[in-house]
């Protein structure tokens, strides 16, 4: 397999791995209630309760784009963005803590974060519905 080749399958199974396991995770935020729980915590640090909606943008929108490798590197930033007010709103007593079995308390928060940078550096790869080229795949 040529450098080129396990390049782009490399960066689809980032894409495919990230993309989905956030996306998994946001469709929950579908239950009820969800939203109403994500505005009192943003309304708690000031902010208003309609920021909420955003979830739906970094946890749906965000990974449907990276899966389907069509504006990766949008989706990836969006995830990015998503991540960054998850942790400051809600993790940020856990930032610099261990969880019980000895590892950083926010490792799925970090995967999510620092895999959707590398989907954003590195864009979707040939493997995808936006194909090779494009500035923002």
């Amino acid at each position: 397999m040529s450098s080129t080749a396990s390049d782009d399958l490399g960066k689809l199974v980032l894409r495919l791995s990230v993309g989905l396991m956030v996306l998994l995770h946001g469709l929950g935020k579908l239950a009820p209630g969800s939203m109403d729980r994500i505005g009192s915590s943003l309304q708690a640090h000031g902010l208003p309760a309609f920021i909420s909606y955003g979830a739906y943008v970094g946890e749906i929108i965000g990974p449907l784009l990276v899966v389907l490798g069509l504006r990766a590197r949008l989706g990836g930033l969006l995830i990015v963005a998503n991540m960054l007010f998850a942790i400051g709103l809600v993790h940020m007593d856990h930032l610099f803590g261990l969880g019980r079995s000895g590892g950083w308390a926010l490792e799925l928060q970090g995967l999510y974060l620092f895999g959707g940078l590398a989907i954003a550096l590195l864009g979707a790869g040939r493997y995808s519905a936006g194909g090779h080229n494009g500035r923002w795949n």
